[in-house]
């Protein structure tokens, strides 16, 4: 590294370090995340097969607990760090859903009724939690302007 990559790269921490506090975020994002898994649940109820049955469920799991994880980020995230959270968001979700499912598999307590119960409480707990620092959100190359030495 140059001098002048070091002194940049340093003035960035700073920067990093000198700004406010981010502001809290939004309640409304929040309690989507929270109600999501209740709804999903809530689905169950409706006739076997019907489209307003597995689509909220399916919504649910694959999404649900991943963006709960990741979203209630303090203040605005980089348009990278946006794209990172959703990007994580259903492997995180589908990984969750798997180690509940053979947790439950395992207790020899499988239903679907528990496992998108676990799932949902385990959603409405996290929601209200801050979410998961993001690496693109606190590194300082999502933002950067300038090119690399060497054209990449």
């Amino acid at each position: 590294m140059t001098r002048r990559t070091v002194r940049t790269r340093l003035q960035e921490v700073v920067a990093m370090a000198v700004q406010p506090a981010p502001s809290a975020t939004p309640l409304a994002p929040r309690l989507v995340l929270a109600a999501s898994g209740w709804a999903a649940l809530g689905a169950t109820a409706l006739p076997g097969g019907s489209p307003l049955r597995w689509l909220p469920v399916l919504a649910f799991v694959t999404f649900g607990p991943g963006l709960a994880l990741l979203h209630p980020q303090p203040g605005r995230l980089r348009p990278g760090a946006r794209r990172e959270a959703v990007a994580l968001a259903a492997p995180l979700s589908l990984s969750l859903a798997t180690l509940t499912a053979t947790a439950l598999f395992l207790a020899e307590g499988w239903s679907t009724t528990v496992f998108l119960t676990v799932l949902a409480a385990f959603t409405t707990v996290v929601a209200v939690l801050p979410g998961v620092p993001l690496p693109a959100a606190t590194r300082g190359a999502v933002g950067r302007t300038e090119r690399r030495p060497g054209g990449s």
